[in-house]
């Protein structure tokens, strides 16, 4: 038996594949999710086939071109990391809600301000947190940040009007 698997090993090691050194490709593959010159935003909405698994939704952070402001057509829609919050409260677009997907917030208008400090991303909405469900927690502390750092293990907490969520990671 050992004899006939003699020559089999004999001849693996020269198949002609050789060994190499690590080949320098340059910096990672990047993808830009947002239209040209329009900022996108990571929202986090809840899967109808499982009310624990949240799904990422790229949306365009800057006006619409046509006119159509939606909630924000009375110019007070908000910029930078706090539209990604704004854009959460409106909940799933038609599309999105087509496709599976649903909120566990409240709809409708929010204050909501997202800023990154040395102990991480604090967001602060005028509603109750304590109380929302875990998936609606989970919504919230993903978006907020993604919205401020695109890194979702950066560490969040939510300020409502009852008190705080976290600190804490987002789960996805």
């Amino acid at each position: 038996m050992l004899g006939a698997l003699l020559p089999v090993l004999l001849l693996a090691p020269g198949c002609g594949i050789r060994a190499t050194d690590v080949v320098e490709a340059g910096e990672p593959a990047t993808v830009e999710v947002a239209p040209a010159g329009q900022r996108g935003a990571l929202l986090y909405f809840v899967s109808s086939s499982s009310a624990a698994r949240l799904l990422p939704v790229v949306r365009t952070v800057s006006p619409p071109e046509d006119g159509e402001g939606g909630a924000w057509a009375d110019d007070t829609r908000p910029s930078g990391a706090s539209a990604a919050l704004y854009l959460l409260f409106e909940g799933p677009t038609r599309a999105e809600h087509d496709a599976g997907l649903r909120t566990e917030l409240p709809s409708g208008r929010v204050r909501a301000a997202v800023e990154l400090s040395a102990e991480g991303v604090k967001a602060t909405v005028d509603m109750p947190v304590t109380k929302l469900s875990q998936a609606a927690r989970q919504q919230l502390i993903c978006t907020a940040a993604t919205a401020s750092t695109a890194d979702r293990t950066e560490v969040v907490t939510v300020t409502g009007t009852d008190g705080a969520i976290g600190p804490t990671h987002c789960s996805v």
